[in-house]
């Protein structure tokens, strides 16, 4: 039981932490919130979804027992990027038609399957994290 319950926290981190860079994903060097340089885009929310993401799932794998356990915060960040990406608040579309985009889903799903690729070989070699 607390297992599930560790794995439902890491899942509603997931989620709020795809909202949040998904917000933020717009930014520019406009001088409204950060200093302005030539309006230049500044998808600074990358950095954190490189970082957060494989970390859930390596965090996941710890009290999974089955693969789609420990890839489920980044199945959960992926499903919220695109829910409320595609579906935003009063019908907007927040997914950005450009390279930030891109960029956040990479940066987001890479690192974060190379985790998965670690809890499965862990999984075929017979270990356990437990």
């Amino acid at each position: 039981m607390t297992d599930r319950l560790a794995l439902v926290g890491i899942a509603v981190a997931a989620a709020v932490l795809a909202v949040l860079e998904l917000f933020f994903l717009p930014l520019r060097l406009d001088g409204t919130l950060l200093p302005r340089l030539n309006d230049w885009p500044f998808p600074i929310t990358v950095v954190p979804a490189v970082v957060t993401t494989p970390l859930l799932v390596a965090l996941a794998s710890r009290y999974a027992r089955t693969t789609p356990g420990a890839a489920s915060p980044l199945l959960v960040w992926m499903g919220t990027l695109l829910v409320f990406g595609l579906l935003g608040p009063g019908g907007d579309v927040l997914l950005l038609a450009d390279w930030r985009t891109l960029l956040l889903f990479a940066g987001g799903v890479l690192p974060s399957a190379v985790a998965v690729g670690a809890f499965m070989g862990r999984q075929a070699r017979g270990g356990s994290d437990h």
